[in-house]
């Protein structure tokens, strides 16, 4: 074992380290003081506050500076000399582990995906507190039996923490059950505090150590509540929760140091063991107590910033019972700053009930009273279905059935869809094979799209390419507009989609222009070896209904890219003919009055530079 020496050395050096670290962050920058004070990379500091520390956050790191290194003092103290049995001595060194990773270890373990740590911290613990339950001498049955009650909650809060980072189904859902879990850590050591009383191996300074721990605890509930809606100039707050939560680790160290058996009293009198008796049964009840409210208090199983409210699954994926569940995360939902559709301090009973009063609304004005009357931040904006389909959907459905599917449903829907639109598509050249080809629907913006883009996705400029070519695109009536390794075919009949035939030949094919309202030729350039066109990818509504093949079949190079375009019936078709070519001339081969009706117009850009953007 290390001599008394060597560990005055070691916490002189490292006490001193962080004072004077501190010091010298006030001269080096903000993110040197962050490490001095926070022991964590200066990375943290940027992202905590981007814009530098304020002068109350300075201050607070200044004096928790002190503070910190009077807590790592004592934490560094020389283990107590002294025998241990096999159990002790295990205990004694998954404690220590247990302050290791407090100071140090929570970095690199953090740099690993989040699963690892939650299961790092559920085995550490459940191995101290198993070894808690036989290294203690707890002098009572029925202490012992509680104890082991209360590491059983405080291990299936850690278990709950692990299944929800592997994705899986957790032991309970709302904030309640979550608050339950984390009183019962609380209660998990306040009772290892009363069995180290009982002990007697543990002095006066190390037990009070554990009690102020629990008072850390306590008002870290609810700070963490407040911080949760706090958007800005919570850090102060943070880092004095830090700087205190370190007390829990000296309760740890002094635990881990003070586990000989020497100086062991006899067994405590029986009138001494009845006060711990009852302080151990009110600490097991007391998690049960906070799970129950009084009747008249609004019941709030999700709020606007619950973590079990951020999937959002379709109707047909939940089981009935927890259809109610979904709707309230939906009507207290604050994403991107707007307000819930109902208060916090009304009940889940009362949104439930509003929510299926909003479901018999007549029309949207009385569905604006009703809101009104709840107390809604937002009446006018009313109810969508997509929202009150988990409260109603007998209502619901009756009028959008697609809200009942399931996420393979809709999926499966989807896939029929377009498959049925792309075979209401036909090759208009069946007999000119393409050395490659494609022929399908291509989906437009419904409010409003340029075209579909023939462009080099490998491009690394291909986003700016697509902008050039969107500016090009109405400088005459052949709506093409054309910018190096991009170009975009405008559409000429107001659609929201088209029939769209790609082929890429090794030579021009005639000019066959019967049938065809405009034919096109313009030039474009290959820059990576790839010439395409945007397909619909997982979830987009834009691109083409079925692969698109690579046109540069001669690889990097020139291409010439002949257009033609057909409206028929409100029908709008486009065959688009690759081949190479070094000439940069635009050819208008045949050119129909039917464009004129599309001049006049100038549909959003978003979704064409979008696709682009996408496929790059």
């Amino acid at each position: 074992m290390l001599s008394d020496n060597f560990w005055r050395i070691i916490r002189i050096g490292l006490v001193g380290l962080v004072l004077a670290a501190a010091v010298a962050g006030l001269v080096l920058g903000d993110a040197w003081l962050w490490v001095a004070v926070e022991w964590s990379p200066p990375a943290y500091a940027g992202f905590y506050a981007p814009g530098g520390f304020d002068t109350p956050t300075t201050v607070t790191l200044l004096v928790a500076a002190p503070v910190k290194a009077a807590l790592l003092w004592l934490i560094l103290r020389a283990p107590a000399p002294g025998p241990l049995n096999r159990r002790e001595k295990a205990l004694r060194r998954l404690l220590y582990l247990a302050v290791a990773y407090a100071l140090v270890l929570w970095y690199p373990i953090a740099l690993l995906p989040d699963a690892v740590d939650a299961a790092f911290q559920l085995a550490l613990w459940t191995a101290i507190d198993v070894l808690y339950l036989f290294v203690i001498r707890w002098r009572s049955r029925m202490l012992r039996a509680a104890a082991g009650a209360m590491f059983a909650v405080e291990l299936a809060g850690m278990a709950d923490e692990l299944l929800d980072e592997l994705d899986l189904p957790e032991l309970g859902s709302g904030d309640i059950v979550a608050l339950g879990l984390m009183l019962g850590g609380v209660a998990a050591t306040v009772i290892t505090v009363v069995g180290q009383r009982r002990d007697g191996r543990w002095s006066l300074g190390t037990q009070v150590a554990g009690w102020l721990s629990v008072g850390v605890y306590a008002l870290t509930i609810p700070l963490n509540i407040l911080l949760a809606r706090i958007s800005s100039g919570s850090l102060a707050m943070l880092v004095t929760m830090d700087a205190v939560g370190l007390v829990g680790t000296v309760w740890i160290a002094a635990t881990a140091r003070e586990l000989p058996v020497e100086g062991r009293p006899a067994d405590l009198p029986p009138a001494r063991r009845r006060v711990p008796r009852v302080a151990v049964a009110a600490v097991a009840v007391l998690p049960i107590i906070a799970l129950v409210h009084p009747e008249q208090t609004p019941h709030l199983t999700y709020t606007g910033w619950s973590m079990d409210c951020y999937d959002r699954p379709s109707f047909g994926d939940l089981k009935p019972a927890e259809r109610d569940a979904a709707f309230l995360c939906r009507a207290r939902n604050t994403d991107g700053g707007v307000p819930p559709m109902f208060p916090d301090s009304l009940s889940d009973q009362g949104v439930l009930a509003y929510g299926r009063a909003l479901c018999r609304a007549k029309d949207r004005d009385e569905q604006e009273a009703i809101l009104t009357r709840a107390g809604s931040a937002r009446p006018a904006w009313g109810a969508d279905p997509w929202d009150l389909v988990y409260v109603c959907p007998e209502i619901v459905g009756a009028t959008h059935p697609e809200l009942l599917r399931s996420t393979a449903e809709t999926e499966a829907a989807n896939t029929a869809y377009i498959a049925e639109e792309n075979a209401r598509c036909r090759d208009p050249w069946p007999r000119t094979k393409g050395v490659v080809q494609a022929t399908a629907k291509y989906f437009l913006f419904a409010d409003g799209d340029h075209g579909y883009l023939v462009h080099d996705p490998g491009d690394e400029a291909v986003g700016e390419a697509a902008e050039r070519a969107i500016d090009k695109l109405y400088d005459d009536r052949t709506l093409i507009g054309v910018a190096g390794s991009a170009v975009l075919v405008g559409h000429v009949a107001d659609v929201i989609d088209l029939c769209l035939t790609v082929k890429a030949l090794r030579t021009a094919p005639p000019r066959r222009m019967t049938g065809w309202d405009q034919v096109n030729e313009v030039p474009i350039v290959s820059r990576s070896g790839r010439l395409t066109v945007p397909e619909m990818g997982e979830g987009g509504e834009v691109g083409a209904g079925a692969p698109m093949p690579n046109l540069a079949i001669a690889g990097k190079g020139r291409y010439r890219l002949r257009v033609y375009v057909r409206v028929n019936a409100g029908e709008e078709q486009h065959l688009v003919v690759v081949f190479p070519g070094a000439s940069r001339k635009r050819l208008k081969v045949s050119f129909s009055a039917v464009n004129d009706r599309a001049c006049s117009s100038s549909p959003s850009m978003g979704s064409t530079v979008q696709a682009a953007s996408s496929a790059a």
